[in-house]
This record gives C-alpha cells, sequence and structure tokens, in this order.
C-alpha cells in the first residue's frame, strides 16, 4: 500500500500536455513500468528522458542516497565533441577523422570501430539536446588540459549537469528511487521480466516491458578487483562513487549476456596518495606530471612524462603505478613548473634541497640525486611551451622524456605521492548498434538495453581520452532509451 501511495504521488505531477496520454494506477493494482532504468548518472537520466520523451512511464532506481546520487558523472567536468568548426564554445575545428585517430591511438586498436565511429558522430549533436533539457556550458580551464578545441565543459561540472537532468525528468512525471539497489535480475529467454530490488530494509519485485541497465562497473567492489589485481588492490584509490559494486553487471552476466571489454583495463589516473578511499572525485587527481618526473620507492623513473598531451595520456598513469612496487609513486617538479597546472586538492611537500625532499618522501636520497642527475643531463637545448608538443627532450635516457623536458634546478622542490586512481572499470556487457545487449549465443535481447560506464568497455578496450566517457554515456543514454520505448510501444 505504502509504494503505491509514493508512486502514485510521482504520477499525479505529470503534466498532460507533455505526453498524449495519461496513466493513474489504482491503489490495489500493480504497476508494470514501461521503462526501468537501473542507475542514476549521466547516461540513465539520458535514457530516462529519452525514453520518457518517447511516451513510455519510466522508473529510475538509484543505488546511492538523494544526496551522493549521479555515480561518477558527479565528478565530471566535461564531454568530448566531434564539430566542423568552431561552435559555441568550442575552438577551431574536431573532425571525425582526427577525433578517431585520437581514440584509436589511446586504445592501441581495441575497440569495435563500428560503434566508435557512431558515437564520435552522435557526439556532435549532444550539446544542443542536453542544452533543451537545461544543461549550461562554460569556456575551457587552462593549465595542462589543452581541451579547448575538443570538450565541452559544463558550467558547475557534473552536480550542475546532474541536477539539470534531474530536473528535467521529475517534470517530466519520470520516477525516481534514491537507496534502491537492485539485487536480482529475471531474464529468461533474452527477455527481462522483473528487478529485485532492495530498499528500506526490505525486498520488493519491480516489473517493466524493458530494461535499460546503466548502472557503472565494478570498480567500488575490492573483493572483485582483487581477483583481478591480486593484492595490490588493496593500495588502490577508487575515486568515483563506492556504489558501483557490478552487482547488475553480475546478474546481466549470469543471465547469459555476453561480456565486452578486459577485467584488469581500466579508466585508471595518477591521484594524491593521501586522498580517501573513495568518492574523493577530480580534485584529488594531480595534473603535473608531465611538468616533471616521476620516481617509484626506489627513486627510479619507469615511463616517459611527456610522451604526448596530457589528456591524451593522464588515464594511463593510474595502471603504470598499479604495477610498481607497493603501487606508490612521486611527481616531483620545481620551482619553475609551479603555476602551470591546475592545483590539485592536497599540497605538495616542498623542501629546499633532493636530499630534504628525499627524506619527506621516505626515498633514499642518493638513490633520487642519481636519478634527478642522470634526468638533467641528459636534457637537450629547447623552446619549451608546454601548450605545444614541444622540442624539449632527453636523449640517451631510458626511459626517454620526448616533451617538456627541462632540468630540476630551481628549488624548492614539490612532491606528490602517488596511487592508482580507479574511476570505472572496463569490463562490461557487449551491446549492438540499439545499444540491446548481446546474449552470448550472439543474439541481441528482445528488451534489455545498456548505456554508460557498464558498456563502455565496446569502445575502450584500454586507455582513456579526457570526456570520453561523458560521451559514450550521453549517446548510448540517448539511444538505449529510445530503442527502449520503441520495444515497448512497437
Amino acid at each position: 500500500m505504502r509504494l503505491c501511495c509514493l508512486l502514485n504521488v510521482g504520477r499525479a505531477s505529470v503534466a498532460s500536455s507533455i505526453l498524449p496520454w495519461s496513466f493513474e494506477p489504482t491503489m490495489h493494482s500493480e504497476i508494470i513500468y514501461d521503462v526501468l532504468v537501473v542507475g542514476g548518472g549521466n547516461a540513465a537520466l539520458c535514457a530516462a528522458i529519452s525514453a520518457r520523451l518517447t511516451g513510455s512511464t519510466v522508473l529510475v532506481l538509484e543505488a546511492a542516497p538523494q544526496a551522493l546520487r549521479g555515480g561518477n558523472s558527479r565528478h565530471t567536468r566535461n564531454l568530448r565533441c566531434m564539430h566542423e568548426g568552431p561552435a559555441d564554445l568550442l575552438t577551431g575545428s574536431y573532425p571525425l577523422s582526427e577525433y578517431f585517430k585520437d581514440l584509436l591511438q589511446v586504445t592501441g586498436g581495441r575497440t569495435n570501430e563500428k560503434l566508435a565511429l557512431m558515437t564520435l558522430r552522435e557526439s556532435s549533436n549532444c550539446q544542443e539536446w542536453m542544452r533543451q533539457k537545461g544543461v549550461r556550458f562554460q569556456r575551457a580551464l587552462g593549465g595542462t588540459l589543452h581541451l579547448s578545441r575538443t570538450n565541452a565543459f559544463f558550467l558547475g561540472g557534473g552536480k550542475a549537469l546532474l541536477n539539470a537532468y534531474y530536473r528535467a525528468a521529475a517534470a517530466m512525471g519520470v520516477e525516481i528511487e534514491y537507496d534502491a539497489e537492485v539485487r536480482g535480475l529475471d531474464i529468461r529467454d533474452g527477455r527481462f521480466h522483473s528487478a529485485t530490488v532492495l530498499r528500506d530494509g526490505g525486498t520488493r519485485t519491480v516489473r517493466a516491458r524493458a530494461l535499460v541497465a546503466a548502472s557503472g562497473g565494478y570498480q567500488g567492489n575490492l573483493e572483485w578487483l582483487k581477483e583481478v589485481w591480486g593484492d595490490a588492490a588493496d593500495n588502490f584509490i577508487i575515486r568515483g562513487t563506492p556504489y558501483d559494486t557490478g552487482t547488475v553487471l553480475r546478474g546481466l552476466m549470469d543471465c547469459g549476456v555476453k561480456t565486452a571489454g578486459d577485467p584488469a583495463q581500466c579508466h585508471a589516473v595518477a591521484v594524491d596518495a593521501r586522498s580517501p578511499r573513495f568518492d574523493g572525485g577530480i580534485v584529488t587527481r594531480v595534473d603535473c606530471v608531465s611538468l616533471g618526473i616521476v620516481v617509484n620507492r626506489d627513486a627510479l623513473r619507469f615511463y616517459d612524462e611527456g610522451e604526448d598531451f596530457w589528456p591524451k595520456r593522464y588515464a594511463v598513469w593510474g595502471r603504470l603505478i598499479a604495477e610498481q612496487p607497493d603501487q606508490i609513486a612521486h611527481a616531483i617538479i620545481d620551482a619553475k613548473s609551479m603555476g602551470l597546472f591546475v592545483p590539485p586538492l592536497y599540497p605538495p611537500h616542498q623542501a629546499g634541497s633532493l636530499p630534504e625532499l628525499a627524506a619527506l618522501l621516505t626515498l633514499a636520497p642518493e638513490a633520487l640525486e642519481r636519478t634527478v642527475a642522470a634526468f638533467n643531463a641528459s636534457v637537450q637545448p629547447g623552446t619549451f611551451d608546454h601548450a605545444v608538443l614541444d622540442d624539449n627532450k632527453t636523449e640517451g635516457l631510458n626511459p626517454p622524456k620526448s616533451h617538456w623536458a627541462r632540468p630540476l634546478d630551481t628549488p624548492p622542490f614539490f612532491a606528490y605521492p602517488l596511487r592508482p586512481g580507479i574511476t570505472f572499470t572496463y569490463l562490461g556487457v557487449e551491446v549492438d548498434e540499439k545499444a540491446r545487449v548481446v546474449m552470448k549465443d550472439d543474439k541481441p535481447a528482445e528488451n534489455v538495453f545498456a548505456a554508460g560506464e557498464i558498456m563502455a568497455g565496446n569502445i575502450l578496450g584500454q586507455g582513456y581520452l579526457a570526456g570520453i566517457g561523458m560521451t559514450i554515456g550521453t549517446v548510448f543514454g540517448r539511444i538505449a532509451g529510445e530503442e527502449a520505448s520503441r520495444v515497448v510501444h512497437g
């Protein structure tokens, strides 16, 4: 009775002018929704709004409480957009060919090209659709981001974007339940029937004519991470939501849905080692890596810090640090580089000499001095310009530094301790161009769809491009909502 009353309140708010029909369940009838959306982030809300716009009754189940709604989307700032010329706040042009080349570069070709190209093309019309739902944009930030040409920034960040979507969804009559964790799925012969939901200490069954799974990866499930990474996972920081536990993903797998993506691949960046274990967000990311050197526990460099522009390479660093002893590293810069990057939440360690800095970092002073001396001696004359792929590089050093190499010789010296910061995992479900999940017999499910991080592994076999996660979620969220509604209404 209480559940029916709650749902009736939501239905009464539906404006008759929005949709060509009305639906008013009785107190004693079982509600069967047209579309059930599991998840509460960007992809989920795009799906819910799109399904509602096409005439479906929609219920959104968000596992988090209302104050923490939105999954990893809360921590985002932008999405990457294709455009043929200057477009609103985007500068220059970012054609499909360049976008696709960038994607192939970071993924090493590990991508479903058909789905990838479709996503990149569709990204060109995302901004206008988002504006219609109340999302506002601002100019790109400066520093090391290099994104004014490629990425559209949300005014107010991810929380403002989500607030706009939730307002739009509520005004349209989309029903939303918080603290509602899906614990089971009834999918038989490729057809969804119902979900088992834990809420208010009890379970109930929710029935719907179509399901959109948009519940993220499994990075919040530490036991699952340890299955893949072993004891190293004990040192991982989960920079996103702790509510992405992979329960729905596991349920889909158990119901015979085919997987896509590598369990060991993820969007993992270098975050400050002092960050909280969960939900620290984007402010914990350390963006000065390309301006200095990074050393491990033994004060040794282990990768090219200047390989490419930061938005193309920042997401390799989490995995690199995960492979180092004790999953710890330190980004070291000198006074010349301060002020050239967006500062993270935590202040750096600071010292007047390298031995003093080493003591603060519990590194062997002699080892750090040797590493810095070898680096400084290898730096070649050049013109430093962090806005371009400059000619400041090293020679005769392994690993090299390909760009932005300047001697570390100007005190004070600064260091940020680094840990792997996992944003989301790439293991997910396989989908087709209509966002339908694919069953193990290679046939699409009849009424089961997926969007966002839970299917991003189709496109991201490895690596990451800044903003592309939001692009995947926006594009496939809209497709999933529309196609789910089409299945319902024929």
